[in-house]
């Protein structure tokens, strides 16, 4: 079976021409030419059987044949919140390993014990772009710039909102759980979590005043990106369709 090639081109429906970045892959390394066919993906829930017009040093170009609306996975909106590490290496495999899975959205966060004060997303977003190709997903998560925790906990926000911390005098529930058990299956969610430090005992409380209910990942000590994975894996089980279509 002849392998799809998958190209990411946000607005494949208006345009003609392959985005420079993704023109330079099917000319310079797969070497494709007119009268190939590909796929391309917007990234907002489309994909699009395509013929290749045109290809050479000056582009490439292409001709819709076809567009297929997908349907999600997944229910609600899923975004997690995380302070980033020093190693930016680490943040870069979340991104990675987290759109494999299916999530909406992914913000950072400065904290008072944040390990990085500045996060250049445009890597982050190459990154995110590679493992939607990969993973045949049809909608793109959205990558925000760094925000500071207090902002970013005021804004007013729908949906069930949690904390993961390591406090032991503040009380917690187990997120899986507490998913589980709140709410409905097609809520937005959205989990904060925080650098190697945790978040500090104030910006707890600052994010349950504001609505967050603080919760615990499990008994084991976790790395900020084991954590955050955990957060997206734990969403991601409890608003999926397949399980849903399991439980009627």
């Amino acid at each position: 079976m002849k392998e799809e090639r998958y190209f990411y081109v946000p607005n494949a429906a208006s345009s003609d021409v392959l985005p420079p970045e993704e023109a330079a892959h099917a000319v310079r390394v797969l070497r494709l030419s007119a009268g190939d066919e590909v796929c391309l993906m917007d990234g907002c829930g489309s994909f699009y059987k395509a013929l290749i017009s045109q290809a050479d040093k000056h582009g490439c170009k292409y001709e819709i044949k076809e567009r297929a609306e997908q349907v999600r996975c997944w229910s609600g909106h899923l975004h997690l919140a995380i302070a980033p590490t020093k190693m930016n290496e680490r943040m870069e495999w979340l991104a990675e390993k987290a759109t494999e899975i299916g999530f909406d959205e992914l913000s950072f966060l400065d904290c008072r014990f944040s390990e990085r004060k500045v996060m250049k997303t445009e890597r982050i977003e190459r990154i995110v772009v590679s493992a939607m190709k990969q993973s045949r997903k049809a909608w793109k998560p959205q990558v925000n710039v760094m925000c500071k925790f207090d902002e970013f906990v005021r804004q007013p926000r729908t949906g069930r909102k949690y904390i993961a911390h390591c406090y032991e005098e503040i009380e917690r529930k187990y997120l899986y759980e507490e998913l589980q058990r709140r709410g409905e299956a097609d809520d937005d969610i959205i989990v904060l979590v925080g650098p190697e430090g945790d978040f500090s005992i104030d910006e707890v409380r600052l994010a349950m005043d504001n609505g967050y209910v603080p919760v615990t990942l499990g008994s084991s000590r976790l790395r900020t990106e084991t954590a955050g994975l955990s957060a997206v894996m734990m969403m991601q089980l409890v608003n999926s369709k397949e399980k849903m279509k399991g439980e009627k």
